[in-house]
C-alpha cells in the first residue's frame, strides 16, 4: 500500500511506472474527476517534460495527450457540477470529497470571474474543483469551454516544455530535476496559501 501511494505521490515513480499513457490518465483524473485532487499535475507535467528531453517519450505527443486530457477533464467536471449543482454544498465529507474545496473554489471564482477557469489550472486543488463549480454556478458551456481550452493550453505548454527545456539545455540535468520539482510543488502552493490566509482574514 505504501508503495502505491508512493507511486502517486512522486511524478518519477509515477511515470517510470505507466508512462506516457499513466500521465495523460493522471491528467485527466487530476482535472475531471473530484476524487484526483491528490495528484501531482504540475510536477508530473514538468517531470515528464524533462523525461521526454532524455529520450523516454515523444514531446509533442506527450503535450498534444496532456492537452487533451486537461481539456477533457474539466469538460467532465463541469458537467457532473452542472448534474449534480447545489447539493455538492451539503453534501457529507468523505475520505474522497471535503466541502472546503468546493467553497475554496467559489470564493476563487468570486474573486477573479470567469478568468478563473484559466488560472485555476495554476492553482492544486482548486484546479480540480473549478470546473465543477462553474457548472454548478450555471456558466454558459461555450464561455467555459473557450476559457477551458485556453487555460488548458497554456498549463500543459507551460510545464512540459519547461521540463524539456531544463534538460535540453543544462549538462547533466538529472542532477537538477528533483530540485525543480520541489521548487515547482512550492510555487503551485503559494497561491493556496495566499488564498486561505485572504479568506481568513476577510473573515476576520
Amino acid at each position: 500500500m505504501s508503495g502505491f501511494l508512493h507511486m502517486l505521490t512522486d511524478p518519477r515513480a509515477l511515470i517510470a511506472a505507466l508512462g506516457m499513457t499513466g500521465v495523460i490518465i493522471a491528467v485527466f483524473a487530476e482535472t475531471g474527476l473530484f476524487v484526483g485532487f491528490f495528484l501531482p499535475g504540475d510536477s508530473l507535467l514538468f517531470t515528464a517534460g524533462f523525461l521526454a528531453s532524455q529520450g523516454y517519450m515523444p514531446v509533442g505527443w506527450l503535450f498534444i495527450g496532456a492537452f487533451a486530457a486537461a481539456v477533457a477533464g474539466d469538460a467532465l467536471g463541469y458537467a457532473f457540477g452542472a448534474k449534480a449543482g447545489p447539493a455538492l454544498f451539503v453534501k457529507d465529507d468523505s475520505l474522497f470529497f471535503d466541502r472546503k474545496h468546493i467553497a475554496r473554489a467559489e470564493h476563487f471564482y468570486e474573486r477573479y470571474g470567469k478568468k478563473a477557469v484559466i488560472l485555476a489550472r495554476f492553482v492544486p486543488i482548486v484546479r480540480t474543483f473549478a470546473p465543477i463549480v462553474a457548472g454548478i454556478g450555471s456558466m454558459r458551456y461555450r464561455t467555459f469551454l473557450t476559457f477551458n481550452v485556453i487555460g488548458g493550453l497554456a498549463w500543459t505548454a507551460l510545464m512540459v516544455f519547461s521540463g524539456y527545456g531544463l534538460g535540453s539545455v543544462i549538462p547533466d540535468p538529472d542532477r537538477y530535476v528533483m530540485p525543480a520539482v520541489a521548487l515547482i510543488v512550492i510555487v503551485s502552493v503559494i497561491p493556496v496559501i495566499r488564498e486561505a490566509l485572504l479568506r481568513r482574514r476577510g473573515d476576520r
